[in-house]
């Protein structure tokens, strides 16, 4: 079951990634300055189907393209969603209460494919390189 301690971690041990924090608590994750995991803000676009009320917990991750982004969404669990904001945009999101429906591992990856789509090619082929060879063994 993962958290967002183990998200944290998975994050900050990609080469070069480094965290911002905003006014009110919210953690990005970023490569170069770019962003690859957001905790989003409360946005009118994600609502508990309940209460309608805005959620609060949403994470965004960058995935390599739509058709990944398809494949996650249509994920049985519904762990994974999008909202129209996001139409045409290569990211899922996560809210931080579903977490614990994906193993470290998994997050593991998805974060590692968010990583992926902003580092810059050369640190991502080293990256690449280095975990095909530790893989193999």
């Amino acid at each position: 079951m993962a958290t967002v301690a183990d998200l944290d971690e998975l994050a900050l041990a990609l080469p070069q990634a480094t965290k911002e924090v905003s006014e009110d608590g919210r953690p990005s994750y970023l490569v170069h300055g770019k962003r690859f995991v957001i905790h989003r803000s409360r946005r009118p676009d994600a609502v508990d189907p309940v209460t309608g009320e805005r959620l609060d917990d949403v994470l965004m991750f960058r995935v390599a393209d739509l058709d990944v982004k398809e494949l996650m969404v249509a994920d049985a669990r519904g762990v994974f969603f999008t909202t129209p904001h996001f139409n045409g945009y290569p990211a899922v999101l996560v809210r931080i209460s579903q977490l614990d429906r994906l193993d470290c591992e998994e997050l593991g990856d998805l974060v590692a494919e968010a990583w992926l789509t902003k580092a810059p090619k050369r640190l991502a082929r080293a990256w690449l390189a280095e975990h095909a060879v530790a893989e193999d063994r």
